[in-house]
């Protein structure tokens, strides 16, 4: 594997622990703050808004050479959650939270094409696929760990470690990464071209719903499994480790496959295949072996779906590929933030902790036929 991979992989690492491990320890960042578990849930929101706030800022440093980009996000990565790790109150952390999130989507964006350069013939989608595993591994390993010993020791701990990493990333980076020149500028206009065809159009559809189809579920997982399923609270570690499992092997294998059979066949026959998935795991609910079955096949589902779409948006955004990437980004928060709602409004309505995965079945199918739709426009222009 090359070391420029493992590079980008290393950062994608923090920025997992940055989004997800927050909620491992909001209680505690509460308690810490001597604020309502409530008004410390809008930490959570202000990542995801610094998400959608910094991928578009990518148009400012598109001149940039590759290489200077991604030290510099990976440098917000660092600065953003070092300053998490020392802020003096709520008002700081708010801050430093939106702060580390702004370099989230861009890192993603530009480091799409950063793969696609570097990687070898054939071989783009498993080389995002390595970038993204970084994530991936972050929620098998890094979440618990951080989780485990900021509950022991301090929630500061946990910005501690993710600055840490973003430290090591950028070295790593700095001698890994080779030069490369900056894209072609094609103007402030010229970004957001890419729009005005449908394709993009799609694969941000097939992001947004085939996510949707499972954060409604995935994000009340907790209550679910131990309520309705019926394991205890201190099982939950290894649960979610497991989830972790399936997100690792769902990256990989997509990435693989997606090289070898077209990236949006792949996350299409994915998202298809989580139509029966996610009904499964609403009936079968209050069976604990095959909930966890279930569960590992769901996250696997849930990064199989976006990794290979991640690297596919690239070609279809000439002349705005950073904007295209981090866009990739924006639509996996949203969706994770609106398919939560919409979970939590169904459970709230009276249909049971387990209704939100029944409402993803839909979802999963629009992102089905989005990505369908996508390869039968392919297949079109080939016959032409």
């Amino acid at each position: 594997m090359k070391r420029s991979l493992i590079s980008l992989a290393m950062a994608t690492f923090a920025l997992g622990i940055a989004e997800f491990g927050m909620m491992g320890i909001l209680g505690d960042v509460a308690s810490g703050l001597n604020v309502s578990v409530t008004r410390a849930g809008h930490l959570i929101s202000a990542y995801s808004l610094g998400v959608a706030v910094g991928a578009p800022l990518l148009l400012v440093f598109r001149r940039l050479p590759l290489k200077r980009l991604m030290l510099m996000l990976a440098s917000v990565i660092f600065i953003g959650n070092l300053l998490a790790a020392v802020s003096a109150g709520y008002g700081m952390l708010l801050a430093a939270r939106f702060i580390s999130g702004l370099p989230h989507g861009a890192f993603f964006g530009a480091g799409a094409i950063v793969c696609s350069r570097i990687a070898s013939e054939g071989e783009g989608a498993r080389a995002v696929a390595v970038m993204v595993g970084g994530m991936t591994l972050a929620n098998l390993f890094g979440v618990p760990f951080v989780t485990f010993f900021s509950n022991l020791l301090n929630w500061r701990f946990a910005f501690a470690i993710v600055a840490l990493m973003g430290l090591l990333a950028l070295g790593a980076m700095s001698l890994w990464l080779p030069r490369m020149a900056p894209l072609p500028d094609s103007g402030l206009k010229g970004q957001f071209r890419f729009l005005r065809s449908r394709g993009p159009w799609l694969i941000y559809a097939g992001v947004f719903f085939g996510q949707a189809s499972v954060y409604c579920w995935f994000s009340y997982v907790d209550p679910i499994m131990t309520e309705v399923t019926g394991f205890s609270a201190g099982a939950m570690t290894w649960v979610m480790m497991l989830a972790g499992a399936g997100m690792v092997m769902g990256n990989a294998l997509s990435g693989k496959l997606a090289d070898r059979y077209g990236a949006a066949r792949v996350s299409g026959l994915i998202a298809l295949a989580l139509v029966f998935v996610m009904t499964g795991v609403y009936f079968a609910a209050h069976l604990k072996v095959l909930s966890l079955v279930l569960m590992t096949v769901a996250t696997a589902g849930l990064f199989g779906i976006g990794g290979p779409l991640q690297y596919l948006i690239v070609r279809y955004a000439k002349g705005g590929e950073m904007l295209g990437g981090a866009g990739i980004q924006i639509a996996f928060n949203v969706s994770n933030a609106v398919s939560a709602m919409i979970g939590g409004a169904a459970i709230h309505a009276g249909l049971g902790l387990a209704s939100p995965a029944l409402i993803g079945v839909p979802f999963a199918g629009i992102g089905a036929l989005a990505l369908f739709l996508l390869v039968r426009s392919e297949k079109s222009k080939k016959d032409a």
